[in-house]
């Protein structure tokens, strides 16, 4: 169980437990009512406290943050793992092509939650963040508790938590860069999403790295996170990902949909330190931005 542990500063002496656990930790009202009932959840200089009680500079605060999964909530199954960044609160995976990130198809297809849970245990905590297309690689973060969960979805789309795509888009986009703000909903027919005036706001901010003859190498910034926003808003523009069999066409070069997510960069909800991690390109997409 995940512990986190803080020295009460001068400056907070005084102060009621509940308004430390708020401060140190991040802690929401829902995640301290259910500290308060859990054995050893609020500790206050080795003993069991109340959120009332009032602190002195030096006390030691403990809260347990962390969570378990019931047994067999995923299978494990051996799938080959690129595990970018780790340790006990996060993970950053390098997601690759063709693997969903959770739930099972009708064709019993494997995710990336089988793999989880034969790498770290099938009791092992699983909380996607940025969650990725089945058909999108690269770099995914995945909280190992429902608290880091929390703290991150609360800093996406923020300075905090920042991601970088790489896409390659059909046709010579023009203009070189720019900003496509087209609020989204649901389309007609199953997942597809569409531009529509009720949608919900969705801004994607792009520029172009190369031009070949006839696609663009783009790098793409989403300031939102709706489902296929960077797919929608490239065929919005008239210029669908190549592969990308649901808003353009499907393509002979690449399986699927040419997009990857280059990088994250979040500021570690504990530490406060700044992880950046790049996640290199697979090889379909990169053949992609190597022949003209």
């Amino acid at each position: 169980m995940r512990t986190l542990t803080h020295t009460v500063c001068p400056e907070d002496a005084g102060r009621t437990v509940l308004f430390c656990l708020k401060k140190y930790f991040g802690l929401a009202e829902g995640a301290v009512s259910r500290l308060k009932w859990q054995p050893g959840g609020i500790v206050l200089n080795g003993e069991p406290a109340r959120v009332t009680v009032r602190v002195r500079a030096g006390d030691v605060l403990s809260a347990q943050v962390g969570d378990t999964r019931p047994g067999g909530a995923f299978v494990p199954a051996e799938v080959p793992l690129d595990i970018l960044y780790e340790d006990e609160d996060l993970l950053i995976v390098n997601k690759p092509a063709g693997l969903a990130v959770h739930g099972r198809s009708e064709k019993g297809d494997l995710t990336l939650g089988n793999a989880l849970a034969f790498r770290y245990g099938p009791e092992a905590v699983f909380h996607p963040v940025n969650r990725l297309d089945k058909d999108t690689s690269g770099a995914m973060a995945v909280a190992r508790s429902g608290y880091i969960h929390d703290r991150l979805r609360r800093m996406l789309h923020t300075p905090d938590f920042r991601r970088e795509y790489l896409a390659v888009a059909s046709g010579i986009v023009m203009p070189p860069s720019g900003v496509v703000d087209a609020p989204m909903g649901r389309g007609n027919a199953g997942w597809k999403q569409a531009v529509r005036p009720d949608g919900r706001p969705a801004v994607t901010r792009y520029e172009t790295v190369q031009v070949f003859s006839d696609r663009t190498l783009l790098r793409v910034t989403p300031e939102t996170g709706r489902t296929h926003q960077i797919r929608l808003h490239m065929a919005y523009l008239g210029h669908p990902l190549v592969g990308d069999a649901l808003y353009g066409t499907p393509d002979p070069r690449i399986p699927r949909h040419a997009l990857h997510s280059a990088r994250v960069t979040l500021r570690h909800p504990v530490t406060g330190e700044t992880v950046d991690v790049a996640a290199p390109m697979p090889a379909d997409f990169q053949r992609l931005t190597e022949t003209p």
